[in-house]
């Protein structure tokens, strides 16, 4: 898989860019502020259709304009499709194949899957729990699309369910009495349960599978640490089946899950009224990074929480080509952030990989191995050198 052409208009920093690539490696060469990094993300969106440094779309769209257009040619397996997204802050994103609107723009996930490693990374270890579950669900929709909608309903259900709890808090604080709002909850507990044992599941599943991997990883580019391992964490862990989530385990039961989510949210249903929050389910759940006996949060130093979010990467580029699909790799803006070891193992795997995009501020910055189309970004415009 490799992406072709690159086309944005009013995308960040850019009124318009319009890029030809190729595979293997490809290096964007400009000082900070200059756009490279956009570029990128404009990739990265396509893929995902989200950003690897905001939370909402507003930021994507360039200072006077309107929306944002994202156009790329993909090549998978002698197959080019043409992507075109369409993203307009306030109103719902529009999406094209091959020139044909699709119903959703989650319909084009799946046609472009990229890994993508920058020094936003860091927050995978030292941020909230927050950012390493978007990271477990990012791969989970990278593996499968079909998760896209899951995620989605999930997060719909729930504020439907906070907001009744919110409602039924200030009625139990003003001592008003409403059975009918817990007759409604007993509906919205029964649509969390599921959508979250659906996705409970599933990233249960995804953590058995990219453990070892993980493991593997950061033995690889920090040989002298620590061992690294990660296990998933959740409110309802102790009621779950024993192998859940390992890698020698059995694959979560969906069906089984659900119930567990039920029977705890009508155990602590006392405390959701109280607090007017949803206590149970994915959404408070925690992935756990640890080395040797610690957690990577708070106990890693700076070179070993660097070591930890390339190994998540990495171990996640290689999990999607074990799954018979081979990603782009992304590399923005990182080897200047590693030392001489970390430079070299993600070299060694980024000269494998059939299309990796780097960023740079320094040509110097840039193993040797990674050699290939080199292209100057500089005042609004690329150039291929």
């Amino acid at each position: 898989m490799h992406v072709r052409h690159l086309q944005v208009a009013d995308f960040r920093s850019w009124e318009q860019a319009d890029l030809e690539l190729e595979p293997g490696p490809s290096v964007l060469v400009g000082r900070n502020g200059q756009g490279k990094t956009n570029l990128v993300e404009a990739i990265g969106y396509v893929a995902t259709l989200g950003s690897h440094r905001v939370a909402s779309d507003a930021p994507l769209v360039r200072i006077g304009a309107s929306r944002a257009i994202i156009r790329t040619a993909v090549v998978n397996d002698g197959r080019e499709l043409t992507v075109e997204l369409e993203i307009t802050p306030g109103k719902a994103n529009r999406a094209r194949v091959n020139r044909g609107p699709v119903p959703r723009p989650r319909d084009v996930l799946g046609i472009l899957r990229t890994v993508l490693f920058a020094p936003e990374d860091l927050a995978l270890v030292r941020g909230d729990p927050g950012e390493r579950r978007r990271f477990l669900d990012d791969l989970l929709v990278l593996r499968a699309p079909r998760y896209a909608g899951v995620r989605s309903d999930y997060d719909r259900v729930l504020r439907q369910r906070n907001a009744l709890l919110k409602s039924a808090a200030a009625n139990r604080r003003a001592r008003r009495s409403d059975p009918d709002a817990l007759v409604t909850l007993d509906v919205w507990s029964g649509h969390l349960a599921a959508h979250g044992a659906a996705l409970l599941s599933a990233r249960l599943d995804l953590v058995a599978d990219l453990g070892p991997r993980v493991a593997a990883a950061y033995a690889g580019v920090a040989p002298e640490s620590r061992p690294a391992h990660i296990a998933y964490r959740s409110k309802i862990e102790d009621a779950l089946p024993a192998g859940y989530g390992r890698p020698d385990g059995e694959r979560a039961d969906p069906e089984v899950v659900a119930e567990v989510l039920l029977a705890e949210m009508v155990r602590r249903r006392d405390n959701e009224l109280e607090r007017g929050v949803s206590l149970v389910g994915p959404h408070r759940d925690e992935l756990d990074l640890v080395l040797g006996e610690s957690p990577a949060k708070g106990y890693a130093s700076h070179g070993e929480s660097w070591s930890f979010a390339l190994a998540l990467r990495l171990a996640s580029y290689e999990l999607l080509r074990a799954d018979g699909s081979e990603p782009v790799l992304v590399l923005d803006d990182v080897f200047a952030e590693l030392d001489r070891r970390r430079r070299q193992r993600l070299a060694e795997v980024a000269v494998g990989a059939e299309q990796v995009l780097v960023t740079a501020a320094v040509a110097e910055d840039v193993p040797r191995e990674l050699t290939g189309a080199r292209y100057t970004v500089v005042d609004g415009t690329v150039e291929r050198d």
